[in-house]
């Protein structure tokens, strides 16, 4: 029996008594995942990411561990919900317009204290300023550094359109403003370069376009390593306490904890270990999250069809971004209908040995896009599930 195979035993025994559509996380592969994430971060504290995991029992486990320290957020409404839930190091990846959770961050000092915003405009304290609703408490701010490579005179642009900082000079200018400004402090940096956190460099079947991949990814790591050492150095002339330079990202952990300007690693697509993280040279990890949709039909020789299953990541739509068929091996989709909103045909000779109300399993393309399509998370040791736990979904919050 191989591996997964074997997986496949476990988790279909572990769930005999539940009727799918259901997810699970594996806790033996998530805890050895953590182990991993803080092996590569060579000493750095991690940040979980919270966009990737979407559950707290999930977020308290893994930050109990060693190795680990806060939370980046995604919506500033999950922000001050985390903070109202005990978790005392929130730092918001993505600036926000939300004027309502504005008001209540500079009302509160628990909040005030606990919740750090973005900024990479003037233009956003305007809004939180107006905001206030005679809130009066300090913000806690982090500057967003662009990490994107430009190649020939910023004709050529690789990485995602974050941030318009892209110099040290533009960062420290925005930490003057900041600084200069009455109820904000800049108390940290967050640079997140995705073109190499997030793009998997060794794709199957695709040898020349995987090593332009590393091409691309080894010039950028040299350029943003000494761009962000620059910048660390210029925004400190300013403001000589900062607290942290957050880098990284599940695919580039190793690589970012050895800047020695860069103090914290976010990361947390590396917990769950979704489909898009198969494609790494630098690391590889454990599938720990998974979904199980029931067989509802056999149209015929080498088909089934499962129950629902279209459960597409956010991104430029393809291929790449639907769930894949996992368990058991071999199965695939049809190309004329691929992953369907409330039937998917699978194909491919193990169709034949399933029954109906059999279940097959999935991975999703992303980690906590999964958790948008469960109320809860069946937690499996073993062969056994051991507790079942609410995603943000199921505690009634849906954040985006």
């Amino acid at each position: 029996m191989t591996a997964r195979a074997s997986d496949r035993a476990r988790y279909d025994r572990a769930t005999a008594h539940l009727d799918a559509p259901l997810a699970i996380v594996d806790l033996d592969a998530f805890d050895a995942n953590a182990a991993d994430l803080v092996r590569r971060a060579g000493g750095k504290p991690v940040r979980v990411a919270s966009k990737s995991v979407r559950c707290r029992a999930l977020l308290e486990r893994v930050l109990a561990r060693d190795g680990f320290a806060g939370v980046m957020s995604f919506t500033l409404a999950e922000s001050l919900w985390l903070a109202r839930s005990g978790f005392d190091d929130v730092l918001l990846a993505y600036p926000s317009a939300d004027r309502t959770a504005y008001a209540e961050l500079a009302g509160d000092p628990k909040l005030a204290a606990a919740v750090t915003v973005m900024v990479d405009d003037v233009a956003q304290l305007d809004l939180i300023d107006a905001s206030r609703g005679g809130g009066r408490e300090v913000v806690r701010v982090c500057l967003e550094l662009d990490t994107s490579l430009k190649l020939l005179g910023g004709r050529v642009r690789i990485g995602a359109r974050r941030s318009p900082l892209h110099s040290p000079a533009q960062v420290a200018d925005v930490a003057r403003a900041v600084a200069r400004r009455p109820g904000f402090e800049v108390v940290g940096i967050m640079a997140y370069e995705g073109h190499v956190a997030g793009v998997g460099d060794a794709v199957a079947g695709r040898p020349l376009r995987s090593r332009a991949v590393r091409l691309m990814q080894a010039a950028a790591k040299r350029e943003l390593a000494e761009r962000r050492a620059e910048v660390v150095r210029a925004v400190r002339a300013v403001v000589p306490g900062l607290e942290f330079v957050n880098g990284g990202g599940t695919g580039s952990v190793q690589h970012t904890a050895a800047e020695d300007a860069v103090t914290e690693i976010g990361a947390g697509s590396g917990l769950y270990v979704p489909r898009l993280f198969d494609n790494y040279t630098s690391f590889s990890g454990r599938p720990a999250a998974l979904f199980a949709q029931p067989v509802v039909r056999r149209p015929g020789v080498g088909v089934v069809t499962v129950l629902g299953g279209g459960y597409p990541a956010s991104g430029a739509a393809g291929a790449d971004r639907s769930p894949v068929p996992y368990l058991p091996e071999g199965l695939r989709y049809d190309p004329q209908e691929g992953a369907g909103e409330v039937q998917t045909p699978l194909l491919g000779s193990p169709a034949d040995d399933l029954l109906i109300g059999d279940k097959v399993w999935f991975r999703h393309a992303k980690a906590g896009e999964l958790c948008e399509r469960f109320d809860v998370l069946h937690l499996v040791e073993g062969d056994a599930v051991t507790a079942t736990v609410p995603t943000y979904r199921g505690e009634g919050h849906t954040f985006l």
